[in-house]
């Protein structure tokens, strides 16, 4: 997967920062809705497609869903708003994805309209749509690729990066805007510095069975590959565990999460492995690389 890399002269730089606040103002609208959990977690549902999740990929026999807090991150995503169940993996260029067997569920996002949102990209938007829905705008925080990190809580007060010999200092340029168009402005700029080699120097490693919703297998490099966990449950007999992934791909396209095609049956769940090694779709990892956002 493509990492993107924080080297820039000030004035390419500079030209790039505006030009993608200017290209995302058509999708400054996502379809998220507010969840009262405790509803679904009774059982009693009514219809609308955040309760997709739980219908179309129930828990294997003799397994349960974790319990989690209810304003956690944990269970905002296992109960995060699905398209259609026939619905396409789509490119950021509104073309089709070459595979479409790889997916079992498309996320209910948006993908933007720029090369922009690829693996790690999908994983920090999530994160950071969950903490901005949560009004937690101080925890918004991204490193870029260089090292320097980037605060959403200094954006939306108007200040902007700036590059000289591939450090960054930040200056107020522009008018206090607390906005989702604003927050999306500073995602963009986030995809086209932060990727995978950056991400997983700030995330924290996590022993496998510990695994929760919310944490990451991570491949960090030139190219590496990231993928989120976005469920998880376990049998209270045998003690194992299975869990839910999701990802975005190179170029930009649709989050969407996988099918198993280790295990069918299981699918899309997966098991943790014996062997220590996860065959997703399109990436393999070690369940040494699974880490958590701190």
């Amino acid at each position: 997967m493509m990492t993107h890399i924080l080297i820039f002269p000030f004035t390419l730089f500079s030209i790039l920062l505006f030009s993608f606040c200017q290209q995302e103002s058509t999708n400054s609208k996502i379809n998220i809705q507010k969840v009262y959990l405790n509803e679904i977690d009774s059982g009693n549902l009514t219809d609308s497609n955040f309760q997709q999740f739980f219908k179309r990929f129930p828990c294997p026999n003799g397994y349960q869903r974790i319990n989690v807090l209810e304003t956690s991150f944990q269970k905002w995503l296992r109960n995060f708003p699905l398209q259609k169940a026939d619905a396409p993996v789509y490119l950021f260029n509104k073309n089709l994805k070459l595979r479409q067997d790889v997916h079992a569920a498309v996320l209910d996002i948006d993908v933007g309209n720029t090369d922009l949102q690829q693996c790690a990209d999908a994983i920090m938007r999530l994160r950071a749509e969950y903490l901005f829905q949560n009004k937690l705008f101080d925890s918004i925080v991204f490193t870029f690729t260089n090292g320097s990190k980037a605060y959403y809580s200094k954006w939306r007060d108007g200040f902007r990066p700036h590059v000289n010999n591939n450090s960054v200092s930040w200056t107020k340029d522009v008018s206090t805007d607390t906005s989702y168009k604003c927050f999306r402005q500073y995602m963009n700029t986030i995809f086209m510095y932060c990727g995978t080699y950056s991400l997983s120097k700030e995330l924290q490693s996590i022993p496998i069975q510990q695994i929760q919703g919310g944490d990451v297998f991570i491949h960090g490099g030139f190219p590496g590959h990231a993928m989120i966990v976005m469920d998880v449950a376990i049998n209270s007999k045998t003690g194992k565990k299975v869990f839910v992934l999701a990802q975005s791909y190179m170029p930009a396209q649709s989050i969407h999460i996988v099918k198993n095609f280790t295990n069918g049956t299981l699918s899309p769940w997966f098991e943790i492995p014996e062997d220590g090694i996860i065959e997703t779709p399109e990436w393999t990892f070690h369940t040494n690389e699974l880490k958590r956002f701190q």
